[in-house]
């Protein structure tokens, strides 16, 4: 089922798990996302400060509504321990109408 820019998939990497958590779970309570994934371990390459740096990281994937990315991009900002985090908006062109349903329900609409 298409619902073209209606549905989006945000993705922001933390630190460690206990952070990831935590944004995850403020998230969640904010009702700004229906679903968190958070994927251990990833290994990052990135330029900072002139140089390439390395480390290890938390991918989280966060499924939301478009209406809300301001307000989950303003919580991430706010409460991310990283001077400039990761906050990547992918739209979802689209997907199961149960799930999106779904999506849309656990946020209250």
């Amino acid at each position: 089922m298409m619902r073209k820019q209606k549905y989006a998939v945000v993705l922001v990497t933390a630190p460690e798990i206990k952070t990831a958590r935590r944004l995850a779970r403020q998230a969640l309570e904010a009702r700004l996302a229906a679903c968190v994934n958070l994927l251990p371990g990833v290994e990052s390459h990135y330029w900072w400060e002139g140089k390439i740096d390395t480390g290890r990281e938390i991918l989280m994937v966060l499924k939301t509504s478009v209406r809300k990315v301001k307000a989950l991009e303003k919580l991430v900002l706010e409460e991310h321990p990283y001077e400039t985090p990761e906050f990547v908006l992918l739209d979802i062109a689209g997907g199961s109408r149960r799930y999106l349903d779904w999506v849309s329900a656990s946020m209250g609409r």
